[in-house]
């Protein structure tokens, strides 16, 4: 969609009017009604005629706790209601904030999601321009909620696609194409390079496939020459059998969806080019695919790593962490970034602890804790701190190797999994660990079965920008 500034409605034209709760002054003025059925409760909307005939969407954005939530609001007109508008809709955008017509922008572009790119007959899609109304200079709100709204749906495809589509390679091209276009910097390491460098745990995870591993990393530099502000590491399995520690079958084909925190790094890093940020970025995505194959790493196994570390295979189904480690290991050794942030759909654990609610953050940095957990409250993409005490190290210790992958107890998995991350961060002092696992990928109201959320570009956004330097 198109979005636009306008000085002045059309009252014959149709309009999206968001109302505030049991604020209906607008309403009753366009529609002439003096008690609509209405009452502006979030996320509820009604379809109103004016006197030409026009329609006018009264859209609920609730009460003032519900601010956060407002993209949700516009997502859910959006994708309810587009097959009936024009070519030409508009917003009166007058009664919002910079910051809330920003979130309306992104949730109404959100709501032009399709998920079934894949079927041989395609929805017949209108462009639409948006011409909103709104108080001062929205040209930036404008610009920018469309370019987030429509880089979200580009990672949220990334992550609905299926496997035989979405190999590690395929992430890798993703990242190059995108790289040429917003002019960033994408380099490839394929399995002859991986073997070269001594990524051996990403290796090892992706034996057991035909479709080898690759580790892509994009930098963008706003300041050559300056040291990397931010180093994202992501989580990039793009099909999760278990590896020999199988998974049930239930449920199993959402396992495409294993490398979100992958596709959070690859649209962060898009968006800080097409944004022009002023920061040093680097993001690096371990992908491979856990097949299972008579060439599969096993349980019991030891492998080496980026790191050096070695470390005892105890389940093969807790791979993400071993690709995050030498992911780590990388981008701490070779971009020495400020601070360090991995996301990853990592653990059940996390998801049994918080539901879907929010995400597992886990790290040391106290002001790094309260930045992003007051960000995730205001983006709605919420963060729940869990700890890292040194008591869990115990759990992870081996026999044979310098530690092991997995702890085999029925509590605290989540923990434990961040446990391991952080051997390999080489004590790092601004590093944390986001485990999205129960907010990546869900139910939801856009699709019939489990699909993406997007969750995590926003945050990771407007937590990156707190880095600028001024």
């Amino acid at each position: 969609m198109k979005y636009i500034s306008i000085e002045q409605l059309d009252p014959d034209k149709d309009l999206i009017l968001p109302c505030r709760k049991n604020q209906l002054e607008l309403l009753k003025e366009f529609t002439g009604n003096i008690t609509p059925d209405f009452e502006g409760e979030h996320a509820t909307f009604q379809t109103f005629y004016g006197k030409a005939g026009n329609r006018i969407y009264a859209l609920g954005i609730g009460e003032e706790k519900d601010a956060v939530k407002i993209g949700k609001a516009f997502q859910k007109l959006c994708f309810d209601t587009k097959k009936y508008w024009k070519d030409t809709m508009q917003l009166q955008g007058a009664a919002l904030n910079a910051e809330e017509l920003q979130k309306a922008i992104i949730g109404m572009e959100m709501g032009t999601y399709q998920i079934g790119r894949f079927k041989t007959e395609q929805k017949a899609t209108t462009e639409t321009t948006i011409q909103v109304v709104g108080s001062g200079d929205i040209a930036g709100p404008l610009n920018e909620g469309a370019l987030i709204g429509a880089t979200i749906n580009r990672i949220k495809a990334l992550v609905d696609a299926p496997a035989n589509q979405k190999t590690p390679e395929y992430l890798g091209n993703w990242a190059k194409e995108s790289a040429g276009l917003n002019k960033y910097k994408c380099t490839l390491l394929g399995k002859k390079e991986l073997e070269e460098q001594g990524f051996d745990a990403v290796l090892a995870v992706g034996r057991g496939s035909e479709n080898p591993p690759v580790v892509v990393v994009t930098e963008y530099m706003a300041r050559p020459g300056d040291g990397i502000d931010i180093g994202l590491v992501g989580k990039g399995i793009t099909f999760d059998t278990g590896g020999l520690s199988i998974k049930p079958s239930q449920n199993l084909h959402y396992m495409k969806s294993d490398m979100g925190g992958a596709a959070v790094v690859l649209g962060v890093v898009e968006l800080a080019a097409r944004m022009g940020l002023n920061i040093n970025i680097v993001g690096v995505v371990a992908s491979a695919e856990n097949a299972v194959d008579s060439k599969s790493y096993r349980p019991g196994d030891v492998i080496n790593s980026y790191s050096k570390k070695t470390i005892e295979i105890i389940d093969t189904d807790a791979e993400g962490r071993l690709v995050l480690a030498d992911g780590l290991s990388y981008i701490i050794q070779k971009f020495q970034p400020h601070q360090v942030i991995d996301l990853a759909t990592l653990t059940g654990s996390v998801v049994r602890t918080l539901a879907y609610s929010a995400a597992g953050m886990f790290t040391n940095n106290s002001e790094m804790a309260t930045k992003m957990s007051d960000i995730g409250n205001r983006v709605n993409e919420r963060v729940w701190p869990l700890p890292l005490y040194e008591e869990f190290e115990t759990d992870l210790e081996s026999d044979i190797a310098d530690l092991r992958n997995f702890s085999g107890k029925p509590v605290a998995g989540a923990i434990t999994a961040a446990k391991f991350l952080q051997a390999f961060t080489n004590e790092h002092k601004q590093w944390m660990h986001l485990d999205i696992a129960g907010v990546a990928f869900g139910d939801s109201h856009y699709a019939k079965m489990k699909s993406s959320s997007g969750f995590g570009v926003q945050l990771i956004l407007e937590y990156i920008k707190t880095s600028i330097k001024k």
